[in-house]
């Protein structure tokens, strides 16, 4: 992913528990900090989220985007937005990598562009906040067994 912003995290839990977290996305508000409102769009033939519409904190402003999921089940998923008022261009994927002794290597890619003017520099810090809180969050609620 050209220019995106990658981050990595450790969580004590096997890769398919990692990744049924990251999957529900109905519960984000409850553990991932700025998402506000999450509506399940579509559903694919296994009946994941296919599609989601999302209202999150965007610092400047409230922002609303939709997303298209697809996922490996438990290695990945990815996701891309579809262009709107708020967001441009965004995709992004989680990783899941067996780290051993029942641990799970995360990988967090993600690269945004907004549809309003925002220096690249500062776009590149928001990027930077939003894959360090989103790991946080997901090893917090993946470790506590939520």
């Amino acid at each position: 992913m050209a220019d995106s912003t990658v981050q990595t995290i450790e969580i004590d839990a096997a890769p398919a528990a990692c990744f049924a977290v990251a999957a529900d996305l109905a519960s984000y508000p409850e553990w991932a900090t700025g998402v506000r409102q999450v509506e399940i769009l579509e559903l694919d033939a296994e009946g994941r989220a296919h599609r989601a519409s999302y209202v999150v904190d965007g610092m400047v402003k409230e922002i609303s985007y939709i997303l298209e999921y697809s996922y490996e089940e438990p290695s990945s998923i990815s996701w891309k937005a579809i262009p709107g008022d708020d967001i441009k261009e965004m995709d992004g994927s989680y990783t899941f990598n067996d780290a051993g002794d029942g641990r799970t290597e995360v990988v967090y890619a993600l690269r945004a562009e907004p549809a309003f003017s925002i220096p690249g520099f500062l776009r590149r810090q928001v990027e930077k906040q939003i894959v360090t809180t989103a790991l946080r969050g997901l090893r917090k609620r993946v470790e506590s067994g939520q």
